[in-house]
């Protein structure tokens, strides 16, 4: 068995084992974490640039909003809701929003300075009743000073569960297809629930081959995951799925969709894969990937509460999102393909030329 069939056979175990493990339970919708955007400096001859270094939105329980910003030079931010202006600031801000209506599917802010382009952002997470893991890709800041769209992709879990309101906020949303990363069994088992006239697209990452066997070790299960990682850089199921929806992204990003069982690893690589193609600084790039721990918490620690404790501690790495597995699919990149660049032009097909046009598409500025 050569090193990378066994990779891919690890993959499949480790994320039919993930797929079980989050059905244990029905999905509970977990809290918003607050994130920072990554610091990075103000890019030469911002005049007429977003000037915004950093900027997030975070919904609170409360029905309020935290609004924090970044924004070298610049001498005031308004920042305006629903047509008007909701709160105002300097260079650096961090404001409390309330009182704006809770019927909202998503509440958007415009920052707008006094000198740049203003930025439109949300809160990353789109809470769904059956789905705790729904979120926006964009919101991102890139190293040289652009900003990645929010609005247009979106990554998830496992669309099974969804309910009629969850179906109608998709509709809302402006969902137009679907890429289903997910193997056979899994789709079978759970099909997805989608709004009428979205396109569905099977992009199995994995394939659906056997393997050798569930973890029964702390170890072995972290190193399936590690291994799955690598699969998902380097096996021809990955790169043909990948390259699937990388495509359909560069001929229309508005309201793609991509998802697996948890949205955390083979969705995961992909959100990976396409914030660094859009020049996002990979710190940003794992913090993205991280987040599935906190969007998905509820819902880990109800399934290991369903286990022995024994068991539970062996299941725990599949769960998980952790920072070593995304290091083994980056230096998967590098010992295959030397280079970052080198895997989109011979993994997923993109050159050039179709860089730009997804840096056009899902970038501002």
């Amino acid at each position: 068995m050569t090193i990378r069939s066994k990779h891919v056979k690890s993959a499949y175990f480790a994320l039919a084992a993930v797929a079980v493990l989050t059905s244990v339970t029905a999905q509970t919708a977990g809290a918003a974490p607050t994130f920072h955007s990554t610091h990075s400096a103000p890019a030469r001859g911002t005049s007429h640039r977003i000037p915004f270094t950093a900027a997030v939105v975070t919904a609170q329980d409360d029905g309020s909003y935290k609004i924090t910003w970044k924004a070298p030079g610049v001498k005031r931010v308004a920042v305006h809701a629903n047509g008007r202006v909701v709160a105002t600031g300097g260079s650096t801000g961090s404001v409390m929003v309330r009182g704006l209506p809770a019927t909202a599917d998503r509440q958007w802010f415009d920052l707008v300075p006094d000198k740049g382009d203003k930025l439109h952002l949300a809160d990353r997470l789109v809470k769904l009743d059956g789905m705790d893991n729904f979120r926006d890709v964009g919101g991102y800041r890139t190293a040289d000073g652009r900003w990645v769209k929010m609005g247009v992709v979106y990554r998830s879990g496992a669309l099974n569960n969804l309910t009629a309101a969850d179906l109608a906020k998709l509709k809302r949303l402006g969902i137009s297809v679907d890429y289903d990363l997910r193997m056979t069994s899994e789709r079978t088992a759970g099909p997805d629930r989608l709004p009428r006239g979205v396109r569905y697209v099977v992009a199995n990452v994995t394939g659906d081959s056997a393997g050798t066997g569930l973890p029964t070790t702390v170890a072995s299960a972290e190193q399936l995951m590690t291994d799955g990682e690598k699969s998902m850089v380097s096996s021809a199921t990955a790169k043909d799925a990948y390259s699937q929806v990388f495509g359909g992204i560069g001929a229309d990003a508005d309201g793609v969709l991509y998802h697996c069982s948890a949205g955390k690893d083979r969705t995961g690589w992909a959100s990976a894969a396409l914030l660094t193609a859009l020049g996002v600084p990979r710190e940003t790039v794992y913090t993205d990937y991280l987040a599935s721990n906190t969007y998905r918490a509820a819902s880990n620690a109800a399934a290991l509460a369903a286990m022995a404790p024994a068991q539970a501690a062996v299941y725990k790495p599949l769960l998980d999102v952790r920072p070593e597995y995304l290091d083994a699919g980056f230096q998967e990149v590098k010992d295959a393909y030397g280079s970052f660049a080198s895997y989109e032009k011979k993994a997923l097909g993109l050159d050039a030329k179709d860089i730009n046009k997804l840096k056009s598409q899902l970038l501002m500025n």
